[in-house]
């Protein structure tokens, strides 16, 4: 939730503050088609212009095309960000307060947690195709809820190549990790697909359609708004033939040593500061030097796969590029790169046989985890949290947690209109500020305006001002962010943090302090040298669980882990 005035404002100037949407005098002209990347689970250090080593080279141009924002935050998880991202509305209120898998006895059955977008809440999809005369469609992750009601066809996509669940294999054989599922569900057009055809790979898939629909657009002489969400690099690890090997021995230096390349990289390229300091390696994760040459072997394997997975995802992201190229499409395209949440630090498959051996039998006869097998059909491993602290670097753990390496992400934005090409922004963005960008560029009013409306206010802030090059910021040091999620809580103003870790979830249990641009790795705690701003902060906490209905629950992947 975004407040103008954190010391006076309320609910009810929000609600009026938050409405206006009017296109800026510097917009381009006409509407522009709007493509709108997101990778799943990828980390903030990745990519080659935010530090790292993985060859990058399409999103790396459109780096240097655009701007790049250094301070994009968003959900600790898939679902919670893309509510988020869909509806410029805080997650409590959009019906994804928690995950849906995760769902605690006191959420049951309350309003903002419904599991999937509820009816408080529009896309801008939907706003898109209604008010503004764009073609819409969708291709890649959903994970909104389960129910045809609540797929993507429901809410405002005309065409959809989608994989409805969280994650699962990403090749025809529509595996998943529960022997409850019998398979990943999918939809083409808001029908259900019983088989995938021979040879799919999720990335490649999902391009194709996009690339079917981008054509379809043209015909209609409609601008398009393009939602491409790649399931990659989500576990389990994949990556086809031709591209596994491609990062053979280039981790064999080891985790500790790649992230700090990492950090020095982006020192030099102005991602964060000289002095920036990395998180130290999680706890229980040994040094890279204390690995028994078996170990490293194999955790080096991990790493090059989703390496290779990575760069298979931006081969495939240039290809949508040389489309637009060709079709003259490009220069009138607004192109938007994301990550929705931190780099995952779990294995998956691990954790499953850890606390259900009972599956084994089942997990053994459905997954080939060969070593030689790892990454190719039939196979399901995840690179775990030494490499996922890499994957975030400099920040503190990773998805899951409301510490930085869970909700910082890459984001690039570049296109007609877009001022300043290849800075760099470190102002605080919000991945809710999303909807408020495309609707204003648009000409698009949110229909809450309207009196009577029942429909929840967008919360966030369009970014337009900023891109257009007419200011650094769209915050000032007096707004606010906040965040909850599996108990875990978390406020930002301006460059200070009040962050709630449970126990078991490598906390203490109690609110800190952090000043996040001396200390993005959240490693030094200043509450006893401010006392007076860790108790305000601690106010605008109790605002924002007012304001959103937020009911706060243990319950989810760390409460098993509590001492």
């Amino acid at each position: 939730m975004v407040y103008l005035r954190a010391t006076a404002t309320t609910l009810a100037t929000i609600l009026v503050l938050g409405l206006s949407v009017c296109v800026a005098a510097d917009s381009p002209k006409g509407k522009p088609n709007i493509l709108l990347i997101v990778a799943d689970d990828l980390g903030y250090s990745d990519l080659g212009c935010f530090g790292g080593e993985i060859r990058t080279p399409h999103l790396d141009a459109l780096a240097k095309r655009g701007v790049r924002a250094t301070n994009f935050c968003v959900a600790p998880t898939c679902s919670p960000s893309r509510a988020m991202l869909l509806t410029g509305t805080d997650n409590h209120i959009a019906g994804l307060g928690t995950m849906a898998e995760w769902l605690g006895p006191t959420q049951k059955g309350m309003p903002g947690y419904e599991g999937h977008l509820n009816a408080r809440v529009t896309t801008c999809a939907a706003l898109l195709s209604t008010r503004a005369g764009y073609s819409t469609f969708m291709a890649g992750k959903w994970h909104l809820g389960e129910d045809q009601k609540a797929w993507p066809a429901s809410k405002g996509f005309a065409r959809d190549l989608t994989m409805i669940d969280g994650g699962g294999s990403h090749w025809e054989d529509m595996k998943t990790l529960s022997p409850k599922q019998p398979k990943v569900n999918y939809s083409r057009n808001g029908e259900r697909l019983d088989t995938l055809p021979p040879g799919y790979f999720s990335s490649k898939n999902f391009t194709d359609f996009a690339i079917q629909c981008l054509d379809e657009a043209r015909t209609q002489e409609k601008p398009f708004f393009a939602y491409v969400a790649y399931q990659a690099p989500h576990g389990p690890l994949a990556a086809p033939d031709a591209w596994i090997d491609k990062y053979r021995g280039a981790y064999d230096q080891g985790y500790d040593v790649i992230g700090t390349e990492r950090l020095t990289r982006q020192q030099t390229l102005g991602i964060v500061a000289k002095e920036t300091e990395r998180a130290p390696r999680s706890p229980g994760v040994p040094a890279w030097d204390e690995l028994t040459k078996e170990d490293k072997q194999r955790s080096a394997r991990k790493m090059e796969i989703y390496a290779a997975m990575v760069e298979h995802m931006d081969d495939q992201i240039g290809r949508l590029f040389d489309h637009l190229k060709r079709s003259g499409q490009y220069d009138n395209t607004l192109i938007i790169f994301m990550s929705d949440n931190g780099a995952n630090g779990e294995d998956h498959a691990e954790l499953l046989l850890q606390h259900a051996p009972q599956v084994r039998p089942w997990f053994e006869k459905t997954y080939d985890n060969r070593v030689e097998n790892w990454g190719r059909r039939g196979s399901f491993i995840d690179y775990g949290p030494a490499w996922g602290q890499v994957s975030n670097v400099p920040f503190r753990l990773f998805k899951g947690y409301v510490a930085e390496g869970g909700i910082r992400a890459p984001l690039i934005v570049s296109g007609p209109g877009v001022k300043h090409a290849g800075t760099i922004n470190h102002s605080a963005l919000h991945i809710m500020d999303i909807t408020a960008t495309l609707l204003e560029l648009a000409g698009v009013e949110h229909p809450a305006k309207k009196q009577g409306s029942e429909l929840a206010p967008p919360q966030g802030k369009s970014m337009w001002p900023l891109l257009a090059g007419r200011e650094q910021a769209i915050r000032m040091d007096l707004d606010w962010l906040g965040w909850e999620l599996f108990g875990n809580r978390a406020i930002r103003q301006s460059d200070w943090k009040l962050l709630y870790l449970l126990k078991g979830a490598g906390g203490t249990g109690t609110w800190q302090l952090f000043n996040l641009k001396d200390d993005p790795a959240e490693m030094h705690d200043l509450s006893p040298q401010h006392p007076e701003r860790h108790a305000a902060m601690l106010k605008l906490w109790d605002e924002y669980l007012r304001a959103n209905g937020v009911i706060v629950s243990d319950a989810g992947p760390f409460a098993k882990r509590e001492p």
